[in-house]
């Protein structure tokens, strides 16, 4: 299994080297360490949980035409590897539930798939969380904060993913509304430090735009 996790490892710093957007191989890493955190204090299957937070964005739509060419663009590497079709399916039906799509994702149908989840929405919150929302802000165009925008409501998924937002409003949109998402209490747990923080992040940026501090 160590050698499936090194060529998994290999592909993906292959596939995300250069990325700008804030889904660089160290967000990949990230993931991968949050959700063997998890994994242990929750009792999943640490193999699939790594393999899975591995892969986690390799087939997102982001970085795809389709969800559907996304999702068909791993499933061909796994099909290649010395896994079992079970094991295949086990890390396919994780990553089909990771991403947040405007909050319109599937809920994650086993503890694995709860563990991935969590580990990833952990990077889009705190202080990295911070430092990606406007890595990726930069990234689409969208403005740092036009304090005349007001933050998106009941979007589709398309409206979400392809509409325009400022760095400031995806805190509103996304990244305040994942902590109370968890779905285990380690993830809870380590959610509830990484959203103070994006709390007081939010309370400072305000009284500086004002001038105030």
């Amino acid at each position: 299994m160590t050698d499936m996790i090194r060529k998994a490892e290999n592909w993906v710093m292959q596939l995300f080297e250069g990325d700008s957007t804030g889904h660089d191989w160290y967000h990949t890493d990230r993931v991968r360490k949050n959700a063997l955190k998890i994994a242990e204090e929750e009792g999943a299957d640490p193999f699939i949980c790594e393999l899975a937070a591995l892969l986690h964005d390799a087939g997102d739509d982001k970085f795809h035409p389709s969800e559907e060419e996304g999702r068909n663009f791993v499933l061909n590497w796994l099909s290649q590897q010395d896994l079992s079709m079970k094991r295949v399916h086990q890390v396919m039906s994780v990553m089909d539930t990771v991403s947040f799509k405007g909050g319109h994702n599937s809920p994650p149908a086993s503890l694995e798939g709860m563990v991935v989840q969590d580990a990833d929405r952990l990077d889009a919150i705190g202080a990295i969380g911070v430092a990606r929302c406007f890595m990726f802000a930069g990234h689409k165009g969208d403005a740092m904060y036009l304090p005349s925008e007001q933050p998106r409501e009941d979007m589709t998924k398309e409206e979400y993913r392809l509409g325009a937002s400022t760095a400031i409003n995806h805190f509103y949109e996304k990244l305040l509304t994942l902590s109370s998402q968890m779905k285990t209490s380690t993830g809870r747990e380590m959610a509830q430090r990484r959203h103070a923080y994006l709390e007081h992040f939010l309370e400072q940026f305000y009284e500086e735009w004002e001038g105030l501090r």
